[in-house]
């Protein structure tokens, strides 16, 4: 561990708007150094030039380091970034990602590192030779990986370890709002003895470091995950290199509700404004019901949330937590006075609870929306708010659901299960969750349009820090 050198800053609990550490930078040449180190570890095989099975060995090591930190994790999970203790979403910031350590390592070690193409005989064999042809999968280089705030462990987590178990060299910059957690990696790593130079955790309260990492040429590689903003931002700088990019970015997701499930929306906001106040890009915030029962959804979804307790993260009986700024804070006002200006109407909630006078607390709100049109349908909150929209019927459904800019994720629910099925496969997202979700190590996870780039988690996920190298060797 070494110092900082650059500018100090201040990491804010979001519950009290207390300090929870004053924090002093990297300058940018320490920044420099971190990009030179990562290069030379890559390039002199200390770490890439290991076998697949020697790597195992040490993320082993590296797995059980990890774990070791799990009530320090569940505790900055709350400081920093305000999780509720007793959400479920505390599975997400701390127990699935220690247990995902080890279904990494077992999966690139069953992933074959060479592969036959599938050349039809012809090409095979011709008058003149043989030939066989091979895809062979290598370390790809150096990785630039930049975390989100909400689930701050997490995120980081799907960039360093599969790089790191693909033999890559990484520096990890998390998002300044929640670096804490992000340290764990840099101490586990030492403790399991990977290599200086291969992992570099570096904490800044700017951007000059995280701009550094996305434009430096000695990076191969930038892992983002945030806002659309600053993701477009990031592939800006990284193209005049040609950095390969994995951009998870924003999601306005869909939820639609047939007409069998109508009634099971009324539970669809006290779950995304439980869920960590809202702030999961792949939480279903647009609410489509059909036009008939939409007056009786608002009312069951008002009553669903009339009694949510809101409170500190600390506070086992807390269901609904604070956003994690004072500007996310006022994000969620903003769009909410949008979603009226714009013809729609506050249900319940809209604004900050009266009895917090420190915290960024905003209450679970519920929005009647007229069309998918509207300000609080077409852009992403981040907090506490849904919207809900009528459908004539499922075509209209599929069609609103669709006009977006996004396209991270999306929800069906019905009771008929093959028609539910048949309105997902309409559904144009990354990914499409039927009567059920999971988060899972085998199944991959990604965004097309303004969601993003790129895959994380599942085979394609992995795949993303290697290099495939096509072989065709005659004889």
């Amino acid at each position: 561990m070494v110092a900082g050198e650059g500018d100090t800053f201040v990491v804010e609990n979001p519950s009290d708007e207390s300090t929870v550490v004053e924090i002093r930078g990297v300058s940018a040449a320490q920044v420099d150094a971190a990009i030179g180190a990562a290069r030379r570890a890559f390039d002199d095989g200390r770490w890439s030039g290991l076998t697949m099975v020697q790597r195992g060995e040490t993320m082993r090591r590296y797995a059980e380091a990890l774990r070791k930190h799990a009530d320090r994790l569940k505790e900055l999970a709350i400081l920093e970034a305000g999780c509720p203790v007793s959400s479920t979403v505390m599975g997400a910031q701390v127990h699935s990602p220690l247990r995902m350590t080890d279904e990494i390592i077992d999966l690139f070690l069953k992933l074959p590192e060479t592969e036959e193409n599938p050349l039809p005989l012809h090409e095979r064999v011709n008058p003149h030779f043989t030939v066989q042809s091979l895809k062979r999968w290598s370390p790809l280089g150096v990785v630039s990986a930049i975390s989100a705030y909400n689930v701050p462990f997490y995120t980081a987590f799907w960039k360093v370890v599969p790089a790191l178990m693909a033999g890559d060299s990484v520096i990890l910059r998390p998002n300044p709002l929640t670096p804490i957690s992000s340290l764990i990696f840099a101490e586990a790593a030492a403790e399991a003895g990977i290599p200086d130079g291969v992992l570099n955790v570096l904490i800044e309260g700017w951007l000059e470091g995280g701009q550094m990492m996305t434009t430096d040429e000695r990076v191969d590689m930038v892992s983002f995950t945030g806002s659309c903003t600053v993701g477009a931002r990031v592939a800006q700088q990284a193209a005049p290199t040609l950095k390969r990019l994995v951009l998870e970015l924003g999601g306005k997701s869909a939820q639609i509700y047939l007409p069998d499930s109508a009634d099971r929306a009324a539970q669809a906001a006290f779950s995304v404004c439980t869920s960590h106040a809202g702030q999961g890009c792949v939480l279903g915030t647009r609410i489509f019901v059909p036009e008939e029962a939409k007056p009786r959804v608002l009312e069951a979804m008002a009553a669903a949330v009339a009694n949510v307790k809101i409170g500190p993260a600390n506070d086992p009986a807390t269901q609904l937590g604070p956003v994690i700024s004072a500007a996310q804070r006022d994000r969620c006002e903003h769009f909410t006075r949008a979603a009226v200006e714009g013809g729609g109407r506050v249900v319940t909630g809209g604004k900050r609870p009266a009895e917090f006078n420190k915290g960024f607390y905003f209450e679970p709100t519920v929005l009647d929306l007229p069309d998918n049109k509207n300000p609080a349908a077409q852009e992403e909150i981040f907090g506490p708010v849904v919207g809900v929209i009528g459908y004539r019927d499922l075509d209209h459904a599929v069609e609103m659901a669709n006009d977006s800019k996004f396209g991270l994720s999306g929800w069906v629910h019905g009771a008929d299960k093959v028609k539910a099925l048949e309105v997902g496969t309409r559904i144009r997202s990354g990914a499409v969750n039927i009567n059920g979700a999971l988060m899972s190590t085998y199944a991959s996870t990604g965004g097309i349009k303004m969601s993003g780039v790129g895959r994380e988690r599942g085979v394609e996920g992995l795949r993303e820090f290697q290099i495939m190298t096509t072989l065709n060797i005659g004889g």
